[in-house]
């Protein structure tokens, strides 16, 4: 199934479906395919260049955390970061996920130290480790808060050049979906998805449901790797 809008083809990547049956309602989510973004883009151009021409009244625009958190400049390189001790010492006991890094190398959980402290860092760790044995999980990432679960480093199937890179969440993600909605008039939502899950780390409005956004984007209809669609209109079928 494909939509063709303004010269564009808007259709499902390989293994995705673009239409999701929420019981209620059903929605057609349309990935965009863009250049690969770098910190010298602007994500309002990028929006505005992408994304804009393709949507219509009513429409909600999704996009990935990690192409705002680039154009934040919030991507390093890995040559470039310089492991601690504690970073070192923290990532031994970090579960190992096939679907991304996440805080699992020694860079990565240096960013982790440098965004949050260590203190908080080592203080969300034991808690995590006391609470495990009764089963309790994402303890970790709920106190230690400030977006730390977003932050990723390269896998086997990262799109270079950020298969040399590890990078922070985005900044102000609700205030970064806020302004893009003043300027397309449209609602907007920054997403950090992955075939594990869906976090929402940014809304333009807070009457857009979180459980919503992760029940329609719980197959992850953007890929991971080399798929190059970082923005989503999701849109209801009448």
């Amino acid at each position: 199934m494909e939509i063709s809008k303004n010269g564009q083809d808007l259709k499902a990547n390989q293994g995705k479906n673009l239409v999701i049956d929420l019981k209620e309602s059903k929605w057609i989510r349309l990935p965009i395919r863009t250049h690969v973004i770098t910190k010298d883009d602007n994500i309002f151009e990028v929006v505005e260049k992408y994304a804009v021409p393709n949507l219509s009244a009513g429409d909600l625009l999704f996009i990935s955390e990690r192409i705002v958190a680039i154009t934040q400049g919030r991507a390093f390189k890995i040559k470039d970061i310089k492991p601690s001790f504690f970073a070192k010492f923290l990532v031994r006991f970090v579960h190992k996920s096939p679907y991304g890094i996440g805080l699992g190398s020694p860079w990565t959980m240096e960013l982790a130290i440098k965004e949050a402290g260590v203190l908080r860092i080592l203080f969300a760790s034991f808690t995590s480790a006391i609470t495990k044995p009764f089963g309790m999980k994402g303890v970790f990432y709920k106190v230690v808060g400030k977006n730390i679960n977003a932050i990723d480093g390269p896998c086997h199937n990262t799109l270079p050049p950020y298969n040399g890179y590890a990078k922070l969440g985005p900044a102000r993600p609700n205030e970064v979906a806020k302004d893009l909605k003043l300027k397309i008039n449209h609602d907007v939502v920054i997403i950090d998805a992955n075939d594990l899950g869906v976090a929402i780390l940014g809304r333009s409005n807070d009457d857009i449901s979180e459980v919503f956004c992760k029940n329609v984007f719980k197959d992850n209809p953007l890929g991971q790797s080399r798929e190059q669609t970082p923005l989503c209109i999701v849109r209801k079928i009448s």
